[in-house]
């Protein structure tokens, strides 16, 4: 067990008819004028961004919209967010979205409190001081944006998919009503069940394997996303199973699972090269780059393969084979991705063979020129990159 601080100051309002709360929280954290940030289809859609304009129009606060926010949100759209607030005097951000609305509105109040540009803090030439406040209203159970450090932006230049982590971004409030989620389709709650399945499995898998409870804690979520998964995917108004399932995925992402453990997050970072590339759903490329990376850092600690397959994939536990029993249950996680109409290959992700120049360069982007290694369960070199890759095709 590592020392750890254990930090989650987000209030979280969770439930039926939460969003009608939303005015009085802006109000609590100090909003004044706010930017309205969304996607624009499924919120529109729904109706529940005329929800929260009555809400603001009502309580007397006024605000800026900007829609437009894409999968994989972009840097552009963030630029344009800050010259948008900065012109209009927004003292407040509010997300109305999943992942990537609320990724697009971190990266703005942080670009807000910055006098460089905003991807300085992207790609390590700064640290982020400041951030404006930002609140947030669920609508996509995936990423675990609204309770986490995380913040991804992918820059058109170059296609470059990075983070910025930090404290001073993370959302003063996140209103969550799992109501908002019936609408979602399927693809789109699938995606969404892996990316909460990995951030936990990420921090599962850790050279660090004492702390029971944590690890208690993370098969739970686990099991009972796996379980709900094809509930909601047959009946996608199931109230408890979205409710649950929603939760699931910010304790994915409140670091509640890591507790004590340094993690890995080599799948996350070889997967945004994938997205950076392709364009492709996030959690779509992590069920495609998942397999082949467990299959290739599996000897580095058997045990912890078979204790996944064990008490999460409900795998046999054959004592006179643990190597077996671990590849089974990599199999057995497989089959659930399939089952849940996700990829396993990149060729299924893609829709075609990629081309080997393709892997070379999306190793060359993930280790930063060969300068850099990923992984805490594994240390993975560039050479192990393309590797893994090449395994995933």
């Amino acid at each position: 067990m590592i020392v750890f601080n254990y930090y989650t100051p987000t209030e979280v309002v969770f439930g039926k008819n939460s969003e009608q709360q939303i005015a009085a929280l802006v109000k609590k954290y100090g909003g004044k004028k706010l930017l309205l940030h969304y996607g624009g289809k499924s919120a529109e859609r729904s109706g529940l961004l005329d929800v929260v304009r009555q809400q603001l129009k009502e309580a007397g606060i006024p605000f800026v919209e900007l829609g437009g926010v894409v999968p994989n949100p972009l840097l552009s759209k963030v630029r344009e967010g800050i010259a948008l607030c900065q012109q209009e005097g927004v003292d407040f951000l509010l997300a109305v979205g999943g992942g990537s609305v609320i990724d697009s509105c971190k990266a703005i109040a942080y670009g807000l409190a910055y006098e460089g540009d905003v991807w300085d803090l992207f790609v390590g030439k700064a640290e982020p001081q400041a951030a404006y406040p930002v609140g947030c209203v669920l609508t996509i159970p995936a990423a675990g944006s609204e309770m986490s450090t995380g913040c991804v932006i992918t820059n058109e230049e170059g296609a470059l998919k990075r983070s910025c982590d930090g404290n001073l971004g993370r959302c003063r409030f996140a209103v969550m009503n799992p109501e908002r989620t019936f609408t979602l389709p399927p693809f789109q709650t699938a995606c969404g069940i892996t990316d909460m399945m990995m951030h936990t499995l990420e921090r599962y898998f850790s050279k660090e394997d004492d702390m029971t409870l944590t690890d208690n804690v993370a098969e739970a979520i686990l099991r009972t996303v796996k379980e709900l998964a094809p509930v909601v995917l047959q009946n996608p108004t199931d109230y408890r199973s979205r409710a649950q399932i929603m939760w699931a995925g910010s304790l994915a992402h409140n670091d509640l699972t890591g507790c004590g453990m340094s993690g890995d997050w080599s799948t996350h970072q070889l997967e945004h090269e994938l997205s950076g590339m392709f364009g492709v759903a996030h959690g779509a490329g992590l069920a495609a780059v998942w397999p082949s990376w467990a299959r290739y850092v599996c000897p580095t600690n058997v045990s912890r393969f078979v204790r996944l397959a064990v008490n999460v994939m409900g795998v046999a536990n054959d004592f006179t084979d643990p190597e077996g029993t671990a590849l089974r249950g990599i199999a057995a996680m497989e089959q659930f991705f399939h089952s849940i109409g996700m990829p396993v290959t990149i060729h299924e992700l893609i829709g075609r063979e990629i081309k080997d120049e393709e892997i070379v360069e999306m190793a060359r982007k993930c280790s930063n020129n060969g300068s850099s290694c990923i992984g805490g369960f594994k240390t993975l070199n560039q050479d192990d990159m393309e590797k893994i890759y090449r395994m995933a095709k």
